[in-house]
């Protein structure tokens, strides 16, 4: 490191490797989420989700804390404070850049997935339904056949 740093910033550099470490937590989950998907795993996909939830916040909650800590009110970008200050964190920033982008990735390609499950669950539903509501007329309530006739009934003038 190039420039004498305060405590805050070596504190907040020490939490690079952190925020590196949360990061292939979150995305190991979220490959673990797809599986279970892809299998139709849902009683794995509560626990997962409630991990997920936990994991990304916690991610926010570090980077806000990186960028506070580092940037402060500054305009400048992780990329350019890094190259002018910690040259040798490049490697872990870029990781965690790759990393953040294969999260993201595989994030839109779950929801896809659950979207594709929703619209599957929901034709059946609406299948099940109308074969419901058109059995629904094939007997009455004494179990005898009830015969819906649209026509005018025999007899009838």
């Amino acid at each position: 490191m190039n420039v004498t740093q305060s405590p805050a910033i070596k504190h907040a550099l020490q939490q690079l490797g952190n925020e590196l470490l949360a990061l292939k937590e979150f995305v190991a989950l979220l490959t673990s989420e797809q599986q279970a998907l892809l299998n139709n795993d849902t009683d794995s996909l509560l626990n997962l989700s409630e991990s997920k939830t936990q994991a990304a916040s916690q991610l926010m909650e570090m980077g806000s804390k990186r960028r506070a800590a580092l940037l402060g009110n500054s305009k400048e970008t992780m990329e350019t404070w890094i190259a002018e200050h910690a040259p040798a964190l490049q490697v872990q920033w870029n990781e965690i850049r790759k990393l953040a982008a294969q999260s993201q990735q595989l994030n839109s390609t779950n929801g896809e997935l659950i979207n594709s499950r929703m619209r599957n669950n929901q034709q059946a539903l609406n299948v099940l339904y109308n074969s419901s509501k058109s059995a629904a007329g094939l007997y009455g309530p004494d179990g005898q056949a009830n015969i819906n006739s649209a026509g005018r009934h025999l007899g009838s003038v």
